[in-house]
């Protein structure tokens, strides 16, 4: 197994070495949300009660907002990145794949805000 053909070399048809990039972020993400979600969730179940002032307070204190504002970054970072592998193996139409890379990276980025604005206005004692 060789590199192809010295043309497809000149032409960039052969493997753009960037494949290994992505899986180990994929991976490295996907290693993160082991351990940050299993956190949030027995923390959470830890809790003497569900009403709106005992989770409100649980998040004001530091260790849980910063582990929820990780997971968020966490979380939307690996769905957009297997999002974006649906994306590059399945839409191949022009306008179609301008638009889906317009939504796969607009929405996880506005969302992931919207969760860590919002952690971090209760965490500083806001409503």
């Amino acid at each position: 197994m060789g590199n192809g053909t010295s043309i497809g070399r000149v032409r960039g048809l052969g493997s753009s070495h960037s494949g290994t990039h992505h899986w180990l972020a994929s991976r490295l993400s996907a290693v993160g949300n082991l351990v940050l979600v299993p956190y949030i969730m027995i923390s959470l179940a830890l809790l003497p009660g569900y009403d709106f002032a005992s989770v409100h307070g649980w998040l004001a204190q530091p260790v849980p907002a910063t582990a929820l504002v990780l997971t968020f970054i966490n979380t939307f970072y690996h769905a957009r990145l297997g999002v974006q592998v649906m994306l590059e193996d399945y839409v191949h139409d022009a306008p179609g794949k301008l638009i889906a890379w317009v939504l796969v990276n607009f929405v996880p980025v506005a969302a992931g805000a919207y969760g860590i604005v919002s952690v971090i206005r209760i965490a500083l004692g806001g409503a």
